[in-house]
């Protein structure tokens, strides 16, 4: 005769979904990015995109909204029209990754996109839950917040770019800033937006 207690534990653990070997190793590749001329290249585009089980076109999509920038997939890379550095690359990608890949309910990367009457759905082969996709900028981003050319702001330095400059995150736009520390509270005008980038000089 079997225990109640122990069927119900055999019950218990039947329904317990086991974290796979490959979820537990789930790491988007570091973007290898450089410069040639007036073009960004991502090399490792096709990899990435594999990686994180999306399609291509989906991936590249999103990149040139948030770079505000044309380009397009050349083989198992990607170009894109402008210079962009390599931590702004990185840091899309994760965004990319957060909104479209991720599941909110385990965390995990087993997920499809599938449309159901119009809208974006994020459903987890895991654990079954579901979520609308949402652009990161309509989450973060208060309404009325765009910038414009010649607008002065005051602004605290968050990290800095590869050249030296002080690197500011305001919503969807990434803030360069000369001689910027981290840290440092400074203001700023803005002389050029390119997109989602967003040169300034700082202001005495």
């Amino acid at each position: 005769m079997v225990d109640p207690y122990e069927a119900l534990l055999k019950k218990a653990y039947a329904n317990v979904t086991v974290q796979s070997e490959s979820t537990e190793r789930f790491t988007v590749p570091e973007a290898k990015v450089y410069i040639e001329g007036k073009t960004t290249v991502l090399e490792n585009f096709a990899e990435i995109a594999d990686v994180v089980r999306r399609d291509q076109d989906h991936l590249m999509k999103f990149l040139l909204g948030e770079l505000g920038t044309a380009g397009k997939i050349d083989g198992n890379r990607a170009i894109f029209n402008g210079k962009f550095e390599q931590n702004l690359i990185n840091g899309l990608i994760k965004s990319y990754v957060d909104d479209y890949v991720i599941c909110s309910e385990c965390g995990r990367p087993d997920t499809r996109l599938v449309k159901d009457d119009r809208i974006l759905l994020l459903r987890c082969d895991a654990c079954g839950g579901h979520r609308p996709v949402r652009k990161r900028r309509a989450r973060t981003e208060p309404a009325g917040s765009e910038l414009q050319e010649g607008q002065e702001l005051d602004v605290e330095i968050q990290s800095v770019s590869k050249r030296g400059d002080g690197v500011v995150r305001m919503g969807r736009y990434i803030m360069y800033v000369p001689r910027g520390k981290p840290g440092q509270k400074v203001k700023v005008r803005i002389t050029r937006i390119s997109g989602s980038i967003v040169f300034t000089e700082q202001v005495n």
